[in-house]
Formats: structure tokens, C-alpha cells, sequence
């Protein structure tokens, strides 16, 4: 396999989308539109020849030609006319440029909320009216030796498979894109074994979109990991192509969110191909939960962010979405239709109901522990989202009321449970890097004005956010150095906001000290100029050294140095065991076991947060610990 991108999904022509391509070291592109101002199919023959000649140039080769063919549902006469030439101009660029692997589709069209989507393959009369329709095509393409892959894309993929199986053509088969209906499918449910393994059968090319891989876009996350590794069984030499369609809404431009798809399909791809299809779909970073048939039964209070922590609580084994509650109704509303549980905008509503067990709060900062006491009082385990509150005397009582109750009192930083962290963890104990010298952290971000307006302007603010962009993002980085090297012995910070109308910092520096250990330097900024979560760590040893970039120009990537060489693989690699805080706090709900992540490191990281704020407010340096 390789990976292959889309050149118009950048948005720009192909002359300046080939560059930024290849700068990303990208081997393979696919060629659509916005080539000379049109598609791949009505380039002549010079234009073909000059196309190929950049391509050279750039040392790219031709992924697939991802073409519109037959996209068109049961057309007349007329529009099977214009498609027939359109084949022509495809099959000239199919030679000039080399390739004979070539997207289409087949003149069935339909929609999720069509009347006929997904039964054409239980419908003879419409399948002799397709296949009536595309056999000149059909005939002409064979004739031509191109290899057609019909998308998914209007139908099923069981619809695709069924007109494969009537044209019987060797080699044909399927431009699998695994997000396109990957919500409504019913076999897309569960562990997907089957309906990955069916797919992967009949898949000459994949395409990613940003919708399956970006999660801010609020999209199902398609397991690519799984999913990969079930192609790398199949000893086919096709294209991965990464064909963005990044939504209106997103945060991120064309080119940010492709580079995004990019670096996360690169990464999940599979170093070597696991010993067969079933091994390779199977889930590996987490293991069933002994009391899947007794979920532990959450409520998600604040329905910004959480939004994701209820949809992450709906795709997890051993949690249960039980209801959702914000004090804007209609939000409120939204949100519980959406997934079919009760909603509120009054919180008793759930506190007075002997059926929730776990209250998850995800409101301002400042209101966390607040509601947290609350919650406890009535007899609920408590998860508030990062940080644990605006105020450390706010955790201290929280905490001493969780114990007194014999309630769990968890917190919640979302990047904790990712293998990245333990890699690290493994990497430190077993002495990789000998005595580690210093730790260096940048964390880049854009927020604009209209972040900190919405909702009552509470972001930005000392009471309700606890700072700026230190405790809000920043306090991700945190808590990471926090769990790799405990508590410093003194640090110091300055602060500032430049360019946003907020209270507290949007932007900050900080220094860490641990006698006889590493020096810690850490900036957190929210005036980035680009749209992205750009984090790079850098870990330095005396004998290794380990760096880390994520969202910036670089890319996705984890670089270690050791005896004298640089490698992307972990010295000791780490399965995950947990999705998300949820899960663990599920576990530990049902088992009695003690929380990875409880209140105490919550405070943790919030005492520490004081501390650079103390410094940076009186403005006279260290303060010991």
C-alpha cells in the first residue's frame, strides 16, 4: 500500500498543490480537478504531457485517477453520451500518466433517506437498468485495460460488491471510503470484524476523509489502525488516498486538515502485516469489559465540550449514556434526541435518580467542584473534565467530601490514555534516556475572540476559567510532565495577553526545577496565527533523546534518538488499556479498583498551575514548592 492525496483537495491548482505535496513527503497524488482549471478527463494531450513532466520533476507518481465517471443516477440517452466521452479523455490520461487504476462510479445514486438506498442488489428490474446503462462503459474500460474501483459513495458497499460480482471483471473492485455511511450502516456496529473483512475483499483503493479521522469535526472515528492492518494482509499493492473533504465547519483550512489526514493515516499504518485478516481486525487497544451487560450509567452536565464526552461514552464498552443535562434546554435537547436519552436543564432532575451512578461535569472550571460537592452529596461518583477546578481550597474540600461518602472523585485529561504518555513512562523507567537534562514544551494555539464571547464570556477569565492560556490548554502539558517526573522543587513564569480582550493570559512561559534532576521549560500560547493544536516536546539525556510534534508544519511524529541513531519506533512500546477517562472510571466503578487518574492529581496539577501564577503575578521569580 501506499498513501496518496488527492491534489485538488487543497484547494488550490495543481501547480502549487504539487510542491506543498512533496514537501510533505508524499511519493503518490491522485489527480481529480483544479488541473489547469478542470478535471483530470478534459486535460488534451499536451496538457497531459506537461502534467507528467512536473510530476517527474517532483520525483510523483500517480496513485489513482479519481474520476466523476458514471456519477449520475439512471440517466437518459444525452447525459450516457457525455459519459462515454469523458471515458475517452480518462483512458488518454490514463496512458500518458501511466496508470490504469481509476475511480467511478456506476449510475446508482441514492441516499440514506432515499426510498431504495441499499437494495439494489435485491432488486432486479433497477440492476439490469444500471448494468443496461454501464455495460458501453464497462466494455470500453476493459477494452482499454483500465482497472476500475467503483466508490461507495451513493451506495453500499454491498451494493458495489453485488455490480462487481455481475461485470465479473478481474481486477476490478472497490475505492472503499470507510466514513461514507459508516453512522448508518447497521454492519458498521459493533466490532465491524465482518463487515471490514467483506469489504477488504473486494478493495482496490481506499480513501480517507477528514470526517473518519478528525475528531473535532464531531464525525464516528473510523479505526483505522484495524482496518489498514486488515489491507496489509491482503498483498495488494494499491493506493491509500486521502481525499479531505473537510467540511465548511471546521477549524482547520484545506491544506491543514489534509496534512492532518495525512500524518494520521501514515501513522496508522502498519509496520508489517499481521498473520491474517481476522488477527489484524481485531480490537487490540482495549479488552472487553466483564460488565458490558451492566454498563456503568453516566450523566454528562455541560454540553460544550461535552458533546465529545457523551458521544465517547456511546462508543465505549462498559459505559452508558443516561442522560444529558446543560442549563440551555434546547441544547439539552439537541444532544438527548441525538442519543435517544433523557435530557434536563435542571440537575436534580438526575441527582434525585437512583438509576445514574456517575455524574460527569464539564462546565466552567471555576463551577466544578461546586457542583462536584453537590453531586456528592447525593450519593453520585463524580468525573469533572480538566482542569479539576479554578481554585485549590475548592479541591480540598471536594476530595474530603468523596471520602467521607466512599464516592470516586476522578478527572478527566483527555490525552493521559494515549500510548504516547506510556511509551514515555516505559522509556524513563527502564533508563532510556540515563539522567534526563531537560524537558523543553511548546504548546501553539489559535483562539479567536469569538471563543472567549460565546457562552458568557467565561473562558479567559480568573473566577470561572482559573486563567488563561497556561490553565485551560495549557494545563495538558501539565499534567504530562507532572505524571513523567512528579512535582518540581521551584519554578517561575511570566505572562501576558497581547492580543485578546480576556482577564487573564494568552500567553505564558515557565520554568520548572528539580533539584538533581531535569529543568522543565514550557509555553502555552492561544495567539497562534495558524488553525491548529500544534505541541512539540523535546526529552533530552544524557544517553537519548525523544521529540514529539503534533499539528504544527512538521506533522504527526515521535522521533527517538539512542546510540547514535534516530528512530519512529518506541525502545518500549506500551498497548493502550484505556479509551478515555470514562472507561477507567467505569473499571474502577464496578471493581472497586483505584482510579489511574483521581481528584488528588487534579489538585496536583492545579497547585502547581497557582504557583507559576503567583510567580507571574508579583513578578519576583521562583517560588519553592
Amino acid at each position: 500500500m501506499n498513501i496518496s492525496i488527492f491534489t485538488d483537495e487543497l484547494y488550490v491548482d495543481v501547480d502549487k498543490a504539487l510542491p506543498v505535496i512533496k514537501g510533505w513527503g508524499v511519493t503518490h497524488v491522485d489527480f481529480r480537478g483544479m488541473i489547469n482549471g478542470k478535471g483530470i478527463e478534459f486535460q488534451t494531450e499536451e496538457e497531459l504531457r506537461d502534467l507528467k513532466e512536473k510530476l517527474d520533476r517532483y520525483g510523483l507518481k500517480v496513485g489513482a485517477l479519481q474520476t466523476s465517471l458514471a456519477k449520475v443516477h439512471l440517466p437518459d440517452k444525452e447525459r450516457q453520451e457525455e459519459e462515454r466521452e469523458k471515458l475517452e479523455g480518462i483512458i488518454r490520461a490514463s496512458e500518458i500518466l501511466g496508470t490504469k487504476l481509476v475511480r467511478c462510479f456506476c449510475y446508482w445514486q441514492q441516499e440514506p433517506e432515499d426510498k431504495y438506498f441499499g437494495a439494489l442488489a435485491m432488486m432486479p428490474d433497477m440492476m439490469n437498468q444500471v448494468l443496461e446503462r454501464f455495460q458501453p462503459l464497462a466494455s470500453r474500460a476493459k477494452e482499454a485495460g483500465l482497472i476500475l474501483g467503483f466508490e461507495n459513495c451513493g451506495q453500499t458497499p454491498d451494493e458495489v460488491i453485488s455490480i462487481l460480482k455481475a461485470l465479473d471483471v478481474p481486477g476490478w473492485g472497490m475505492a472503499w471510503d470507510p466514513a461514507n455511511y459508516f453512522d448508518v450502516l447497521p454492519e458498521a456496529k459493533g466490532d465491524c470484524i465482518s463487515y471490514f473483512a467483506k469489504a477488504l475483499q473486494y478493495t482496490n483503493m481506499i480513501h480517507a476523509k477528514s470526517w473518519g479521522v478528525i475528531d473535532e469535526l464531531g464525525f464516528k472515528h473510523v479505526p483505522w489502525d484495524r482496518i489498514l492492518a486488515g489491507a496489509s494482509t491482503l498483498g495488494k499493492d494499491f493506493p491509500v488516498s486521502i481525499e479531505t473533504h473537510n467540511p465548511p465547519f471546521s477549524p482547520y483550512t484545506n491544506k491543514e486538515a489534509t496534512h492532518i489526514v495525512y500524518n494520521y493515516i501514515k501513522k496508522m499504518m502498519p509496520a508489517s502485516a499481521p498473520s491474517d485478516m481476522q488477527s489484524a481486525l481485531k480490537i487490540m487497544d482495549e479488552f472487553p469489559r466483564p460488565y458490558s451487560a451492566d454498563p456503568v450509567r453516566f450523566v454528562v452536565v455541560g454540553l460544550g465540550m461535552g458533546k465529545n464526552r457523551a458521544k465517547q461514552i456511546t462508543e465505549t464498552d462498559g459505559t452508558c449514556l443516561y442522560g444529558v443535562c446543560d442549563i440551555n434546554v434546547e441544547k439539552a435537547k439537541e444532544i438527548g434526541e441525538l442519543y435517544k436519552v433523557p435530557y434536563s436543564d435542571d440537575i436534580e432532575t438526575f441527582l434525585q435518580d437512583p438509576e445514574v451512578e456517575v455524574m460527569y461535569i464539564v462546565t466552567p472550571t471555576g463551577m466544578h467542584c461546586s457542583i462536584a460537592e453537590k453531586c456528592l452529596e447525593a450519593g453520585k461518583h463524580v468525573l469533572v473534565t480538566k482542569p479539576i477546578d479554578a481554585n485549590v481550597d475548592n479541591c480540598s474540600r471536594a476530595i474530603q467530601l468523596a471520602k467521607e461518602k466512599g464516592l470516586l472523585f476522578g478527572i478527566d485529561f483527555d490525552f493521559h490514555f494515549d500510548t504516547e504518555l506510556s511509551d514515555l513512562k516505559a522509556a524513563l523507567e527502564k533508563g532510556f534516556f540515563g539522567q534526563v537534562l531537560s524537558v523543553n514544551t511548546i504548546l501553539n494555539i489559535l483562539r479567536t475572540d469569538e471563543y472567549y464571547k460565546e457562552n458568557g464570556e467565561w473562558r479567559g477569565t480568573w473566577k470561572l476559567d482559573g486563567g488563561g492560556a497556561f490553565s485551560n490548554q495549557g494545563i495538558h502539558e501539565i499534567n504530562r510532565i507532572l505524571t513523567l517526573f512528579g512535582r518540581p522543587d521551584k519554578v517561575r513564569a511570566m505572562i501576558d495577553t497581547k492580543i485578546h480582550d480576556i482577564e487573564a493570559e494568552d500567553f505564558g512561559i515557565s520554568e520548572w526545577i528539580y533539584e538533581g534532576g531535569p529543568t522543565v521549560r514550557f509555553s502555552s500560547t492561544t495567539c497562534y496565527p495558524a488553525s491548529t493544536w500544534s505541541a512539540r516536546i523535546e526529552i533530552i539525556g544524557t544517553k537519548g533523546v525523544y521529540y514529539y510534534t503534533t499539528g504544527g508544519p512538521e506533522g504527526n511524529h515521535i522521533y527517538w534518538w539512542s546510540d547514535g541513531k534516530w528512530k519512529e519506533e518506541a525502545p518500549y512500546p506500551t498497548s493502550r488499556q484505556w479509551r478515555q477517562a470514562s472507561d477507567n472510571f467505569a473499571y474502577c466503578v464496578r471493581t472497586g479498583q483505584a482510579l489511574e487518574l483521581d481528584a488528588e492529581v487534579g489538585r496536583e496539577s492545579r497547585y502547581i498551575l497557582d504557583k507559576m501564577y503567583e510567580s507571574a503575578k508579583s513578578g519576583e521569580g521562583w517560588v519553592k514548592l
